[in-house]
């Protein structure tokens, strides 16, 4: 038993606070890991909201990484100062959905969210943030949710493949399949949305539409691969489509995860191309289309789930692009801050401002 300092919500919307985290050993198949880096998320502010329903109290955090520091008994393909990147989504490899070739669909990968990880210092027990709980100075997870990651990546840039990069730049190149030539829109510019402008001009994409609110965001984006930069408004899908010829784009790829904003993807996408939908939204935001409209533009709306990645082989390649300077890591964090300083990151998000938050320990 060792305890470390995490931040913790105890209910739905409640303030973020830091406080100290009772940790049991690891038991078997099982891994402590020190953290290096952990960057902040969207999906952290839905699940200390309340929109995006886990166990509380909660320890946030899943995008990160850092330096395995115990093995438990069983683990044979780790070892004790290996840095490794976190996945909050682990395949078990047995189900229906990862031997069918879909391990960003397993039956079984959110099981470790329920588990009880840690103890609060009046007794009560806290649960880890889609299994990870990255944002503590040391967590322990199942042994597959750990993904080796060379000595010569920095843990403080790899970190963010955890999350925004596998889920961004995969929605481009495993769900929507860019192909050189195309054109791409991306809705949101947050970690993912600006992970998916590179990985569209990756995949070589000619015309890439970057869209978002925060004007200050225009040169990042253009620094990234963003051809144009558009403010979004009752207009969004004529404009987007004005550029692509008066046609629309082959692609949109939505980041945002609302109704209104999915609905501009679809609708600024054309005859035939493909609208696919990454942000996580509400339950109760309904999306409306009409029964016209679905056979008459034969276009394609899709979901997509961590990037329909497997970081088990995606991590490899996306390291080598990270080598061949073909993807920019360090642009996508627009702070580093501390553990205390998660709250005020998180209102960040929800104003919109900013990258990616980096919590560096």
């Amino acid at each position: 038993m060792s305890t470390t300092l995490a931040a913790v919500v105890r209910a739905p919307g409640e303030p973020v606070h830091t406080a100290e985290v009772a940790l049991p050993d690891v038991g078997p198949g099982q891994v402590r890991v020190r953290m290096a880096a952990a960057g902040v998320c969207h999906s952290d502010l839905s699940l200390a909201s309340g929109r995006l329903a886990h166990p509380m109290p909660a320890v946030l955090g899943h995008e990160g990484a850092g330096q395995v520091v115990a093995l438990g008994e069983g683990v044979t393909d780790l070892a004790v100062g290996d840095t490794v990147l976190l996945n909050w989504n682990p395949p078990c490899r047995a189900c229906w959905y990862c031997a069918n070739g879909e391990p960003y669909l397993c039956a079984r990968a959110a099981d470790a969210s329920g588990r009880v990880w840690g103890t609060l210092a009046d007794g009560t027990g806290v649960h880890p943030c889609l299994g990870v709980a990255a944002f503590a100075q040391e967590t322990v997870v199942p042994a597959g949710a750990c993904v080796p990651v060379p000595g010569d990546i920095p843990p403080v840039e790899a970190a963010l493949l955890g999350c925004a990069v596998l889920t961004g730049v995969g929605a481009v190149r495993n769900a929507a399949r860019v192909q050189p030539g195309q054109s791409v829109a991306v809705i949101g510019l947050g970690g993912v949305g600006l992970a998916a402008v590179q990985g569209a001009r990756i995949a070589g994409a000619a015309t890439i539409v970057a869209v978002d609110p925060v004007e200050e965001k225009e040169e990042l984006a253009r620094s990234l691969g963003a051809t144009h930069f558009l403010t979004p408004g009752d207009d969004l899908a004529r404009r987007i489509r004005a550029i692509a010829d008066g046609r629309g784009v082959d692609h949109a790829v939505e980041c945002v995860g609302r109704a209104a904003t999915i609905r501009a993807a679809w609708s600024c996408t054309r005859r035939g191309g493909t609208a696919t939908v990454v942000g996580i939204g509400a339950a109760t935001d309904t999306l409306t289309l009409n029964a016209l409209e679905v056979p008459h533009f034969a276009r394609t709306l899709r979901g997509c789930m961590y990037g329909s990645s497997d970081p088990a082989a995606d991590v490899p390649d996306l390291l080598k692009l990270y080598r061949d300077g073909q993807l920019l890591l360090s642009p996508l964090v627009s702070r580093t801050i501390g553990l205390e300083d998660v709250g005020g990151a998180l209102a960040d998000l929800h104003s919109g401002r900013g990258a990616r938050s980096l919590v560096v320990f």
